[in-house]
């Protein structure tokens, strides 16, 4: 279940981009050092990359390069930008951020508060995507949150994984960190796969694309 690796002279061929795009980017942050594997081929050394990761990357990059600096890029990539987040209940709804239905859930599980900090803005994410997909029913969902909960602050700048898997009815979920390789016996079957970096970006996007949206709405209403 290890990620596919791409050479470095197939990603600036299937993007377009340059060299002195890529290593530009990369002084800057905006892809990280960890994703510049070097390693042996019959050539010499090579420089590869983890494929989805850096394809995903180079496309996020090339979408908002023209409407952002490199250095706000940086910001809007950097996992620490994440703990200035805090919508309430409603900009949560209103947002269409997730359902009123995970936000039950999700209050359910214990949470009395009517402010959420991006730790539970994450947990509240995953869990609604996977009930959406149909991949986890509400008695399942405990886990997710007891999980992410205890530990996706710790791993935000890792390349870990949240899995979800199954066997024989049974279900757990854990977050397998550095997204090492991991071999299930052939019962087992992965329901879910989420890359949490992944995840945290596009929970971002989405609060960020949710605000001008009520932005240019509040415009046109004025």
């Amino acid at each position: 279940m290890e990620d596919e690796l791409i050479a470095k002279k197939d990603l600036l061929e299937m993007t377009g981009i340059s060299y002195g795009q890529l290593y530009r980017w990369k002084r800057k942050q905006l892809i990280p050092e960890a994703w510049f594997i070097r390693k042996a081929t019959f050539t010499g050394q090579e420089t590869f990359f983890p494929k989805v990761k850096i394809l995903k990357r180079v496309q996020s990059i090339s979408e908002m390069k023209d409407t952002l600096s490199l250095d706000e890029l940086a910001e809007r990539f950097s996992p620490q930008s994440v703990t200035k987040i805090v919508l309430s209940e409603t900009e949560l709804l209103d947002r269409n951020i997730v359902s009123n239905a995970t936000l039950t859930i999700f209050k359910e599980f214990g949470s009395v508060q009517h402010r959420f900090d991006f730790h539970d803005l994450l947990a509240m994410f995953f869990l609604d995507h996977m009930l959406k997909a149909g991949q986890m029913n509400r008695a399942e969902a405990n886990d997710l949150l007891n999980v992410l909960k205890e530990s996706s602050h710790k791993i935000y700048d890792k390349n870990s994984c949240l899995y979800f898997i199954r066997k024989m009815g049974v279900s757990m979920v854990f977050i397998a960190a550095d997204d090492v390789a991991l071999y299930f016996d052939d019962g087992v079957k992965v329901i879910d796969k989420q890359l949490i970096s992944a995840g945290v970006e596009a929970l971002k996007a989405c609060i960020e694309k949710s605000s001008r949206d009520e932005i240019s709405k509040e415009d046109v209403q004025s």
